[in-house]
């Protein structure tokens, strides 16, 4: 969702962004199913647009729900991360 939230983005440009980073790196078959989802939750919205290299192509962009559910989330990975972050700096162990 982060990814489609500056810009509309199509389904093979979302797997070659997240195939940069090896611990990100999905198939399309894995990455479609879940767009579908998020469609049919309407957290996200497609249109159709020509390429000047191929067939029109599938974009997708965050809907308003979709936005406040990256707001949501993203808060909450924070704080995940946070904790994450402490654990690891004090081994566990609370800081003296």
């Amino acid at each position: 969702m982060l990814l489609i939230s500056q810009k509309p983005r199509y389904g093979y440009e979302l797997v070659t962004k997240l195939e940069k980073s090896e611990s990100l790196a999905v198939t399309e078959g894995t990455l479609y199913p879940l767009l579908r989802r998020l469609l049919k939750d309407q957290y996200i919205e497609s249109f159709w647009q020509e390429s000047d290299s191929g067939p029109p192509r599938k974009y997708y962009s965050l809907s308003d729900a979709g936005r406040e559910l990256l707001d949501t989330m993203s808060l909450e990975w924070n704080k995940l991360a946070e904790s994450v972050n402490l654990i690891q700096l004090y081994r566990g162990e609370e800081p003296s």
